[in-house]
């Protein structure tokens, strides 16, 4: 039985501050694959970042989006991910040379952390720059938890050629308040520290393979665990025709002109979803006349 595709599995332990969630990412993991060849190894780590997007926009609740970035000072030099409120994903990075047995160290080298939260819609974007302190996705984005004086928080991650899966767990903060109405049972304070142990005998073949449902049970038997209804994740990307207009008002008429009169057309190539946009000379006449004002993203993506 294999997990259920694309989904998150949110989760709670009664009587106490602890919450998770599990993610299983296939063909929204598959379709950032299809569209540009990247080495194995880098695939890993995407694939992990990609988890890991997913389940803290899930406990962010958010309306925007949230944004994770790793950029390399190594043989990696961009890894992006982005997640919005409705559990839609998209990835791409950026590398040079060879990373044939290259670990995640060696691969980004003293590079920096970002994560930055764009609430869209006129609202004010957070934006977080740390150096990268791990030797894994996981431990980068705990250290950065820790740190930032967010909610105590553990990771597990693993992504091979045909799914990214990761689970959370989160230490909620206070004392007491976690008693369900009509139950006079005492918080278990000990639950963290207990979960997180049993958490730690998970296999990376046991979070890819197994229903989460199943997995669920099979680390936490003996607790009282309250599941919630499963969300789905897809992939999609944001870059339409229209970015791109605007992305060349940004530019200006003379330097449309420059690449036009040189290559006869404009291209520019989502770096998410390899969609390419053609511009010829009719077009880039109809970007510069239209009377649409300025806005939005300077950017394809």
């Amino acid at each position: 039985m294999k997990p259920h595709p694309d989904s998150l599995q949110r989760f709670l332990f009664e009587q106490s501050p602890v919450r998770g969630e599990l993610v299983h990412l296939d063909d929204a993991w598959r379709a950032v694959l299809e569209r540009h060849d990247y080495p194995p190894s880098l695939r890993a780590v995407m694939g992990e970042l990609m988890a890991a997007a997913v389940l803290l926009a899930a406990t962010l609740k958010l309306k925007g989006s949230l944004i994770l970035q790793i950029q390399g000072m190594g043989p990696v030099t961009l890894l992006v991910v982005e997640c919005d409120g409705e559990l839609n994903v998209r990835a791409t990075a950026k590398w040079q040379g060879e990373l044939e047995g290259v670990g995640f160290a060696q691969m980004v080298g003293d590079g920096r952390f970002v994560i930055t939260l764009d609430p869209k819609e006129g609202g004010q974007t957070y934006q977080g720059i740390v150096a990268l302190d791990g030797r894994s996705v996981a431990e980068v984005l705990q250290n950065y938890m820790l740190r930032s004086d967010q909610l105590q928080t553990r990771l597990w991650l693993a992504a091979d050629e045909q799914c990214a899966a990761g689970l959370l767990l989160q230490k909620m903060p206070g004392e007491g308040g976690y008693a369900i109405a009509g139950h006079d049972e005492e918080p278990d304070d000990d639950m963290w520290q207990r979960v997180t142990m049993l958490t730690d005998t998970l296999r990376d073949e046991e979070l890819l393979g197994q229903p989460s449902v199943e997995l669920i049970r099979r680390l936490y038997g003996e607790e009282d665990v309250r599941l919630f209804d499963t969300q789905h994740v897809a992939f999609r990307c944001t870059c339409s025709r229209d970015k791109v207009a605007r992305m060349l008002r940004m530019l200006g008429p003379d330097e449309v002109q420059s690449v036009l009169a040189e290559q006869g057309v404009a291209e520019v190539t989502c770096e998410f979803c390899n969609h390419q946009y053609r511009f010829d000379k009719v077009d880039a006449e109809q970007v510069f006349a239209s009377s649409v004002a300025l806005g939005g993203s300077a950017s394809v993506h």
